[in-house]
């Protein structure tokens, strides 16, 4: 029998003959028809040549420059930027953020010791020059002196420490308190475990514009990892004077090149030029519009109509209709992320190993990357990605295997986990509100279905709900997604160690947390990531699906966006707007 595939395009389906796709032909139609059902509904308007974005009534200043000082483009009178931002930031305090939403916000108000540059490089921010000595057990990183918060202030030493123990701080509770411990900052974990108490951490101020970290085993990445904003400076006198409210206009103070403006809850945030930033001289954009859009349909549309100059994403189901339409405008760049579910082991049956087997080898992979996400994105059996910078990358056995032979094995370890068509398996797939997210959630439901049995009942909820509940462990298996925090191994592996403050799904193995306790110490951690790798592919606590790209639509009047950045991490500060 020969297979067809569906391409959806404009709400045409598209009948074309490939070679056989395998045994379970049948899932992949029942997959894309379930697509195409969604696609149907995605329709968006045409442009409509020129509306203004929905941030134009924002009060903004003309434009200082005439033309872009460098590239001598004409530039628009008013820089104002309108970013669409997947829904409602949970925090934006930087030791607090746990997700991309407060994290493209937080990247604009603060800044660190370290940005990443166009490219994905790191770079010189608030310091200005660093070095290790001691065996790189102690990294002393020298600051510029003309920082400022948004108050005046000078920008010193001793608010980097008073971050960095913020973060570690039980009694503040950051989720990224592990990012901290990872680093191999001495003292982190006996902090978090209540053992020690923050001052203790190795972290000082030598003067001023000197600060020292002292790491408990060598660590050659540190000022990589310094770029994530879990490291940013806090403004300890904004924080003790407004306490959980010092995150509010008015209240905020913070040193990146955008101060907090306004926050509407539910239609907009924005954020206005910090003139006592350092590099406000060279900073365009005059005010930043963040858009809460959780549906990426109704994102398209408001972009399509002119009300913003970027979206945070794109429908899967509008990927082939914008590849011809708007090519240009699309944005494909490989990110160091991967897509993936995550099992609750606590909770049956995902405490059965061999259904989490079963689950993970049932996914067919090709079919999502080929005719859903269409995004040039990679099928993912692992879950480090094979571009992260010096990682050796390697496989498990059975990513090698045909699909037929995977639905095989998987159909056989369900059936020695007691699960049959007169026991058929049951259980809740969780997922955050966006319709990329429901038509994975469909496609791959229904490959469970199809080749498993299996009867699976899909549920979203808003994102700070989802990210409330994935936390509390109240699920079976929840989307999961990861976007590394910076270029090595380990931004991936430590997720899952057992006092990750992101392993919510309850997953421990002391072999694998020693492993990644060694590589800290290693000249040569490969072979620990390896081997942890390795363990993994046995214990199936995560089911990689695909190893992600950023797709996004950025309109041609904005230029600067970082096309080639595999960190994604977007400052509006290195953008601007030109004229139409």
């Amino acid at each position: 029998m020969t297979a067809t595939n569906l391409q959806i395009t404009t709400g045409i389906i598209r009948q074309t003959t490939t070679p056989p796709l395998g045994s379970k032909t049948r899932a992949a139609w029942a997959v894309l028809l379930s697509l195409f059902l969604i696609a149907c509904s995605d329709d968006y308007p045409e442009d409509d040549g020129g509306r203004a974005p929905a941030g134009a009534d924002v009060n903004a200043p003309k434009s200082r420059l005439l033309e872009h000082p460098e590239t001598g483009e004409r530039l628009a009178e008013r820089q104002v930027l309108v970013r669409g931002n997947a829904s409602e930031p949970a925090s934006l305090d930087p030791q607090l953020v746990q997700d991309s939403v407060g994290g493209a916000i937080v990247v604009d108000l603060f800044e660190g010791l370290t940005r990443s540059g166009p490219r994905g490089d790191t770079e010189p921010a608030m310091a200005t020059s660093w070095a290790s000595s001691n065996n790189n057990l102690t990294w002393t990183f020298q600051l510029r002196e003309d920082g400022r918060w948004s108050d005046g202030s000078r920008v010193t030493a001793q608010d980097f420490v008073y971050g960095w123990r913020r973060a570690v701080d039980p009694e503040v509770g950051s989720n990224y308190a592990y990012y901290i411990e990872s680093a191999g900052v001495a003292n982190a974990g006996e902090i978090i475990a209540g053992e020690k108490t923050p001052d203790t951490l190795g972290v000082r101020a030598v003067d001023d514009f000197t600060f020292e970290v002292t790491l408990n085993e060598p660590i050659t990445y540190l000022p990589d990892m310094t770029v994530h904003y879990t490291m940013f400076p806090a403004p300890r006198q904004a924080i003790e004077a407004h306490g959980e409210d010092w995150t509010r206009p008015g209240k905020m103070v913070s040193n990146g090149a955008y101060t907090l403006n306004a926050w509407h809850i539910g239609e907009k945030l924005v954020a206005a030029r910090n003139p006592r930033y350092w590099g406000d001289d060279s900073t365009i954009i005059d005010r930043v519009v963040y858009l809460p859009i959780e549906s990426s349909s109704a994102e398209l549309q408001r972009y399509a109509s002119g009300e913003l100059h970027m979206t945070s994403t794109v429908p899967v189901s509008q990927m082939a209709r914008l590849k011809k339409e708007r090519p240009k405008e699309l944005v494909m760049v490989p990110s160091m992320a991967t897509y993936m579910y995550a099992f609750n082991v606590n909770r049956p049956p995902f405490d059965d190993v061999r259904v989490r087997r079963a689950l993970t080898y049932a996914i067919d992979r090709n079919i999502i990357v080929s005719y859903i996400t269409r995004g040039n994105q990679m099928p993912a059996f692992t879950l480090t990605p094979p571009y992260v910078s010096g990682f050796d990358f390697r496989q498990p056995e059975y990513a090698t295997w045909s699909q037929t032979r995977r639905d095989e094995e998987a159909r056989e370890a369900l059936e020695e986990a007691g699960y049959n068509e007169d026991n058929p398996l049951e259980f809740e797939l969780l997922y955050n509100t966006d319709e990329s997210h429901k038509a994975l959630a469909i496609v791959v439901s229904q490959m469970w279905k199809e080749k498993l049995g299996a009867k699976v009942t899909i549920s979203n909820l808003e994102w700070k709900t989802f990210l409330s509940e994935k936390q509390a462990g109240n699920y079976g298996i929840a989307r999961f997604g990861w976007k590394g925090d910076y270029n090595e191994a380990s931004t991936f592996l430590t997720l899952l160690t057992s006092d990750s403050g992101n392993n919510d799904g309850g997953w421990s193995n002391e072999t694998y947390d020693q492993l990644l306790l060694d590589a800290r110490s290693s000249d040569d951690p490969n072979p620990y990531y390896v081997r942890a790798e390795e363990i993994l592919w046995q214990a199936f606590p995560v089911v990689p699906v695909y190893f992600n790209t950023t797709v996004a639509l950025v309109s041609p009047s904005l230029k600067g966006y970082p096309e080639k950045n595999p960190r994604n991490i977007v400052y509006s500060k290195d953008m601007y707007i030109t004229a139409d």
